[in-house]
């Protein structure tokens, strides 16, 4: 039997707070294809999971008054929510760097509709945001942000005062090292760019009357799609593997 109900639900609330601010804001669980019924019934069941965990953490903190609770509860919601975009900001890192490969190889197609969310995106950036996502969780890196959830309540317990100097160093951190990813995966066909279009001005150079700009696109869209096609599976598995020394 349970001695305190009251204590319970509002433990209960309070890690909810941590747990669904993060689930709102992490890649994959929070896209549009998702409805947000089953991410509420998500975030519930991963709060009922671990908080037996953190109970000797979140009970003492909730036996106070109501503002001091709902300061905590505020509190707790901006944690969750600064994990969760720490995650989220690796990932739309993808976006930026299909955006790259598409200039870089001159595949200037109309934009279509985007997988995950309700905005359009080239086709490549498409490729590339659904395939790093799906690759992320063959790597259980849905895994790897719930027990950093469960760490910060060591690191973060319940009743710290936010700090947003610290988030916001975090995220900055977080954009600095993806940029450098997305760039070093970006760099083969940054290179094949300006070898083809260096190229192109010598022949234009030797050969002025040549259209060469209508005779070079054709033959830029065939080499980047090749390289492209060679580089995808090296591209997906090093930004795999970059995820884990990020997001810790």
């Amino acid at each position: 039997m349970i001695d305190d109900p009251q204590g319970v639900v509002l433990a209960l609330f309070a890690a909810f707070c941590r747990i669904g601010g993060c689930i709102m804001v992490m890649p994959g669980f929070s896209t549009a294809r998702i409805p947000t019924p089953i991410r509420l019934v998500f975030a519930i069941t991963m709060t009922i999971a671990l908080l037996p965990l953190m109970w000797d953490q979140i009970y003492p903190k909730i036996q106070g008054t109501t503002p001091d609770y709902l300061l905590l509860c505020l509190f707790e919601t901006l944690i969750g929510v600064m994990l969760g975009m720490i995650a989220r900001l690796f990932t739309q890192g993808v976006q930026f760097l299909g955006t790259v490969v598409t200039m870089m190889i001159g595949l200037n197609t109309p934009p279509a509709a985007d997988i995950l969310e309700d905005a359009s995106e080239g086709q490549i950036t498409n490729i590339l945001t659904i395939a790093g996502l799906m690759v992320l969780f063959m790597l259980d890196f849905h895994h790897q942000i719930f027990l950093a959830i469960a760490d910060t309540y060591r690191t973060m317990p319940p009743g710290t005062v936010f700090d947003p100097q610290k988030a916001l160093i975090s995220m900055t951190d977080t954009l600095t090292a993806t940029f450098y990813v997305m760039l070093r995966l970006a760099s083969p066909f940054i290179l094949f760019n300006v070898l083809f279009n260096l190229t192109i001005g010598f022949i234009n150079k030797l050969a002025p009357i040549v259209p060469v700009f209508f005779i070079s696109a054709p033959y830029m869209v065939m080499g980047g799609t090749i390289l492209f096609y060679l580089a995808v599976a090296s591209m997906l598995s090093l930004y795999g593997d970059a995820f884990g020394p990020i997001f810790r």
